[in-house]
């Protein structure tokens, strides 16, 4: 890394987002909101501050992965903190937040702007992205932009395997009562 890089990174990563005082802190909110935890929510956040140093030192467009997507959205929310402090005094640009317009011209630019994103993240830092975090392209434009959000009070969620099983026990059961029903009936 330059000079320059250099003391960008270290800005970042001293960086805390949002207030100190915060009887709910970034970390506590983040991980609530997406049913996370502590551990996981902090490597996001570390990946989010790379992201943001590649967004000032890649060079290029950058786009970030759903998980790193979450947590720039709810920085955004702290409009004081990221614009102040956060845009003016640790990464000295402003940063956008660009989604996209739709369409396949749309999704084939953020598609490609993810590689470059995840071949950026390997120059600068050495090493591949993890990938819990940053996912494939494929998962990133395909699956991932299917999730929502639920709130766990008002539904029960269930995992998947667990689903299938449950239907499937259930339909041996609903089998065998009605040969049953048939048998005795």
């Amino acid at each position: 890394m330059s000079a320059i890089a250099t003391d960008l990174w270290q800005r970042l990563a001293a960086y805390e987002i949002g207030p100190r005082a915060a009887s709910l802190s970034f970390a506590d909110r983040l991980a609530r909101e997406n049913r996370w935890s502590a551990e996981f929510t902090r490597r996001v956040i570390r990946e989010y501050k790379r992201f943001c140093y590649l967004a000032v030192a890649a060079g290029h467009e950058v786009t970030p992965s759903d998980a790193v997507d979450q947590a720039w959205h709810l920085h955004l929310t702290y409009s004081r903190d990221y614009w102040e402090r956060f845009c003016r005094e640790v990464l000295g640009v402003s940063l956008h937040h660009g989604p996209t317009a739709g369409g396949q011209a749309e999704r084939a630019r953020y598609y490609d702007q993810y590689a470059a994103t995840l071949k950026a993240y390997e120059d600068h830092f050495g090493e591949s992205p993890p990938a819990d975090i940053w996912p494939g392209a494929a998962r990133r434009f395909n699956t991932d932009p299917r999730a929502f959000r639920v709130n766990p009070a008002d539904v029960v969620i269930i995992p998947r395997k667990i689903g299938y099983t449950m239907f499937a026990v259930a339909g041996i059961l609903l089998a065998g009562a009605l040969a049953w029903e048939g048998v005795f009936g």
